[in-house]
């Protein structure tokens, strides 16, 4: 993918965020403000339908020009998890109907060759029988997606979370991974995100349809980095297993801190609530910014460490 191709990329995100948030705002479609919300003023939920459009027009595009930049038929699941975040962003969908879609996109991935069947030797495990390694991998699917829909309750974090991991997988990987281009189309288009994702007024927040959708692409990375295809450099020689939790180490463990204290509390795992970390910092009075800045420090800290 050349430069004038990720530059357009870029400012046609600029011109949509601007577009679909007018639209939205003329037909009075915000965000609602309840005692969960860590903002307290208007915003759309349009953050992850410009990415997704993004993600569709130029992959039609490279598609109508022969180039197979990726594995288009990934946009099968990508649009399904899309379509069910659109719906519950401005429907509210039963979490029992996400789970649902969500062990069906998990399949699909799996017949299409993400899947995790080896452990790389962590614990003395490697091959994984076929039924356990479906098993496993849908339950990890369901981990990290539920996670990172989960992280997204403040400016910057969510998208913050998913370029680190776009980024650090191919930059420690031997060779380019075939899922470059998809992850580089999403960055450039989750970058002018963060002006208007931190702007005081008139925000745009990515939405479940967002959340569900990087969700998905790390998920994705995560999956390749675990199988025998994907090579790590010479002086990244780690165990992958335990690399790929490192990677993802804060909505992992925000995920089962959460779940343990609803659980605790006789709630159902899914009720929200504003038990996150992040939520735990913004009652100590930090600021947006400077809470994705520390959680993102302390996970990149954490996953240096692993890798050296």
């Amino acid at each position: 993918m050349n430069l004038i191709i990720i530059i357009l990329i870029f400012f046609l995100a600029i011109v949509l965020f601007y577009i679909i948030q007018r639209k939205l705002i003329n037909i009075s479609e915000f965000d609602k403000i309840n005692h969960r919300s860590s903002h307290k003023t208007s915003a759309t939920k349009n953050g992850g339908i410009v990415v997704f459009l993004l993600l569709f027009i130029f992959s039609i595009f490279f598609y109508l020009k022969g180039e197979t930049i990726y594995d288009f038929s990934l946009l099968i699941p990508l649009s399904i998890m899309f379509v069910m975040g659109v719906y519950d962003d401005f429907y509210d969908a039963d979490f029992k109907l996400k789970f649902f879609l969500q062990i069906i996109v998990a399949k699909l991935l799996i017949d299409q060759g993400f899947i995790i069947d080896n452990f790389h030797g962590l614990f003395g495990w490697y091959d994984i029988p076929r039924v356990a390694s479906q098993l496993f991998t849908v339950f990890v699917f369901l981990v990290i997606v539920n996670a990172v829909n989960f992280i997204d309750g403040i400016d910057g974090l969510a998208i913050t979370e998913a370029l680190k991991v776009i980024v650090t997988i191919e930059f420690i990987g031997l060779e380019n991974t075939p899922l470059l281009s998809l992850g580089l189309i999403v960055g450039i288009s989750l970058l002018p995100l963060y002006y208007f994702n931190f702007k005081k007024e008139n925000k745009i927040f990515l939405g479940d349809a967002g959340s569900l959708l990087l969700g998905t692409i790390i998920a994705l990375y995560v999956f390749h980095l675990l199988s025998l295809e994907y090579e790590l450099k010479p002086n990244f020689a780690v165990n992958k297993a335990l690399l790929a939790i490192v990677i993802v180490i804060y909505p992992l463990i925000d995920l089962l801190r959460v779940f343990i204290i609803r659980i605790a509390q006789k709630k159902s795992p899914f009720h929200p609530d504003k038990n996150h970390l992040h939520h735990l910092l913004l009652k100590k009075g930090i600021s947006h910014f400077w809470i994705v800045i520390i959680i993102q420090l302390i996970s990149l800290s954490i996953l240096f460490f692993g890798l050296i």
